[in-house]
């Protein structure tokens, strides 16, 4: 844990007043030149925002330092909300400062008080009172536009990992595929597809590759619609919500897309079934898909609120229960209060993965043709982010 960290750039008052008035006249002019510089109210919070196209702080950061930004939020008083814009091809890269361990809750109050504006007033999942893992370390990651923490608990004789993330912007919630492209056969670990998508932390996501039923939806098109009466749908619309739709719900490509349209879907995520809708839980008896009633490792994708996420593993670890049943795993689900909750591929499958690194216990990362990820919005003053190289399947 660094001291940088702790002390959180962004809070930081300009120290020298003339130098602040100087500072906060040049940002106003180049505000004004760039024309990137928007306000706008969100909904959960009326106070004035403030939205910074990625691109412009890109160059902005590149001609002045870190502090002069601070100077800029402290002199103006509203708070900076960053996002990727969509024509980005690849989200900005992780500041490796950022990131920390702890193998104790009790020291990370600072965590969750410093992130306390990124928080808005939402109850997090995760607790300095927790009882973690026996041996396990919780591993973080904090800036202005992201908190992830993610850490281990046993619950009834099974490992549980969970991951907490709460972002700023919907941009910052996407969908990677093998090779950047829908129906690549190229084959990855989900850390490793969490490196080339620069993910603060990734999850692997429906395997979609290796199954043909459900709805596929990438960059607003319906791909894919074959046995969707099968199978429930997981819609991840333009405001980084989770609409879930239950299995045969639509009766052609058409009338899915239609949905798609008239949601402003960007991509959907198709494995299920749905454990939690609308704050109830709903596992259904039998299922389509995941051997609902048999042990397996399980993976879930939850929303607590907005802009607010869970996404919760249940895999074996030294000599506990290795595998559960669906409803055995929608009852802690449920626990966490989450709005939504859907399952997503489990098995050799699920990972949690962090700075390139699986984070819950995988005997090994199988090699899958997507993920769901989490970025940061902060432009990376480090060198450009690295992009996927070609690859080959193992």
């Amino acid at each position: 844990m660094t001291t940088e960290i702790k002390n959180l750039n962004w809070e930081k008052i300009f120290k020298q007043s003339a130098v602040f008035a100087a500072v906060s006249a040049v940002v106003f002019v180049l505000c004004i030149i760039s024309g990137n510089l928007t306000a706008s109210a969100p909904a959960e919070a009326p106070v004035q925002t403030e939205t910074v196209h990625y691109t412009f702080m890109d160059s902005f950061e590149a001609a002045i330092s870190g502090d002069l930004s601070d100077a800029y939020e402290a002199a103006s008083g509203v708070p900076r909300v960053f996002w990727i814009p969509e024509d980005a091809e690849i989200a900005p890269k992780p500041n490796q400062s950022c990131y920390g361990e702890s193998k104790d809750p009790k020291e990370l109050q600072w965590l969750l008080d410093s992130a306390k504006e990124l928080l808005n007033g939402q109850e997090t999942v995760f607790s300095t009172d927790i009882e973690i893992f026996p041996g396990s370390t919780i591993t973080y990651y904090l800036d202005e536009s992201i908190l992830v923490i993610t850490w281990q608990q046993l619950i009834d004789n099974y490992c549980y990992t969970y991951s907490e993330v709460k972002i700023s912007h919907p941009s910052q919630f996407g969908r990677y595929l093998g090779n950047n492209e829908f129906d690549s056969l190229y084959l990855h670990p989900a850390s490793r597809l969490g490196t080339y998508a620069n993910a603060v932390m990734a999850a692997s996501a429906d395997f979609y590759m290796a199954r043909t039923a459900g709805i596929i939806v990438y960059q607003g098109e319906v791909k894919r619609t074959d046995y969707s009466e099968h199978v429930d749908t997981c819609f991840i619309d333009k405001n980084a919500d989770m609409i879930l739709v239950p299995a045969g719900t639509f009766n052609s490509k058409e009338e899915a897309q239609k949905f798609v349209d008239d949601n402003d879907i960007l991509f959907s995520l198709a494995f299920g079934p749905i454990l939690v809708d609308n704050g109830v839980r709903c596992e259904p008896d039998m299922y389509y898909l995941g051997e609902t009633n048999d042990k397996y490792p399980r993976v879930a994708i939850c929303q607590k609120d907005k802009l607010h996420y869970v996404v919760v593993t249940a895999n074996g670890q030294l000599s506990y229960q290795r595998s559960i049943n669906i409803h055995t795993f929608a009852k802690v689900i449920a626990e966490m209060n989450c709005q939504k909750a859907y399952t997503l591929d489990g098995g050799r499958t699920g990972t949690i993965a962090m700075n390139g690194k699986a984070l819950n216990p995988v005997e090994y990362e199988r090699w899958i043709s997507d993920i769901i990820f989490f970025a940061t919005a902060i432009p990376s003053p480090e060198e450009p982010a690295v992009e996927a190289p070609a690859a080959t399947t193992p």
